[in-house]
């Protein structure tokens, strides 16, 4: 995205986007996921049921089911919060050079933000 900020007798480019969206996910990945939990450990469950397995071996399944989907959970959320912390500490990077290089236009960028917020 390109912005023009204008100062007096001089224009600039600026080419910054601000991902202020980054910030939580919310709960609403939190309830899809204990959803997600529910529905593959219930599939399975009922997918080795009506192979006619025994009672011993279904429970067996499942517990299987549940550990490898907590596993799998465990890890795409490490991931994930790993990629978002790698984000903003390159976002943080770039705002500190900005602000070293050109503190007038940072200030006028975030007068600009707050204004339209």
């Amino acid at each position: 995205m390109r912005r023009r900020l204008h100062r007096p007798g001089r224009s600039l480019h600026h080419r910054e986007r601000h991902r202020a969206e980054r910030a939580s996910a919310g709960p609403g990945a939190a309830v899809l996921g204990a959803d997600d939990g529910i529905v593959s450990t219930a599939s399975l469950l009922l997918g080795v049921a009506a192979a006619g397995t025994p009672r011993e071996q279904i429970f067996l399944a499942g517990i299987a089911g549940l550990v490898a989907g907590a596993m799998s959970m465990a890890t795409g959320e490490y991931v994930s919060v790993s990629s978002q912390a790698d984000s903003v500490a390159a976002d943080l990077a770039r705002e500190r050079e900005e602000l070293a290089t050109d503190r007038n236009s940072e200030r006028a960028e975030l007068a600009g933000i707050a204004m339209t917020r």
